[in-house]
């Protein structure tokens, strides 16, 4: 099966097309090699898909004949993704949280005198 039908049939992309963009983009990794969306996949290899700023390493398990269920996903697949990676992905919200709320516009007057302050000050003090 090519990779961008199995990556289709496993859901972890909506439509082939965009999973044959992710292909193209070098989002998709087939034993480490970046692939080409009508490479063949088959049982016992590993993927990397870069989507969302983590990098998701699958196993091929199995290849469905179409696409499957939510449910029937993990017959087909098994997800041996580190958890250091979904860890600094909720560093990284919490961070962008902190820093500006989404919807508080520019930054005012005061704002931005703090940010200079903060950046004039010596390190080494």
């Amino acid at each position: 099966m090519r990779i961008d039908k199995y990556l289709w049939c496993t859901r972890y992309y909506k439509t082939r097309s965009i999973a044959t963009e992710a292909c193209k983009k070098g989002h998709i990794k087939l034993d480490g090699a970046n692939v080409k969306p009508s490479k063949e996949v088959f049982s016992g290899e590993k993927l990397t898909i870069r989507k969302d700023q983590i990098n998701y390493e699958i196993l091929v398990l199995d290849v469905p004949k179409s696409r499957v269920g939510a449910k029937l996903v993990d017959l087909y697949r098994k997800d041996v993704t580190p958890e250091e990676a979904f860890q600094n992905q909720d560093l990284l919200k919490y961070s962008k949280e902190y820093y500006r709320k989404k919807g508080t516009g520019r930054p005012t007057k005061k704002d931005r005198r703090d940010i200079d302050t903060y950046h004039d000050e010596d390190p080494e003090i």
